[in-house]
């Protein structure tokens, strides 16, 4: 998939996890929430040549992200991503919690366009 397939495929997921979030699917919510991080994150990782077909991979690339834009908030919004991808497994966010969530993961997004 190329960045910009990444890209669009991140907005519309979340998009749609704030959609499922309005009638109280959390859990379908978290992972659309966590889908739009990952994706974010594979674009940037596409661009610059680095793997991303791992958690470990995208992981490897949010740290790479922070260090060398300087931007070491990503490291931490990327965190709030991937408590929404737990929630998914284990279900145990809040509406609230979720919806606060998915505020980070939407500057994650807007800070990854940024730094790219």
């Amino acid at each position: 998939m190329l960045a910009e397939s990444h890209l669009e495929v991140s907005r519309e997921f979340l998009i749609h996890a704030r959609e499922q979030l309005e009638p109280g699917d959390n859990l379908q919510a978290t992972e659309k929430g966590w889908g739009a991080a990952a994706h974010a994150v594979k674009a940037v990782a596409e661009r610059r040549g680095w793997r991303h077909r791992s958690h470990s991979d995208l992981f490897v690339a949010v740290r790479s992200i922070a260090d060398t834009s300087g931007r070491p908030e990503v490291i931490e919004l990327f965190g709030a991503a991937n408590a929404l991808h737990q929630n998914f497994h284990e279900g145990w966010l809040d509406d609230e919690y979720v919806a606060m969530s998915l505020d980070r993961v939407e500057r994650l997004l807007e800070t990854l366009d940024e730094v790219t």
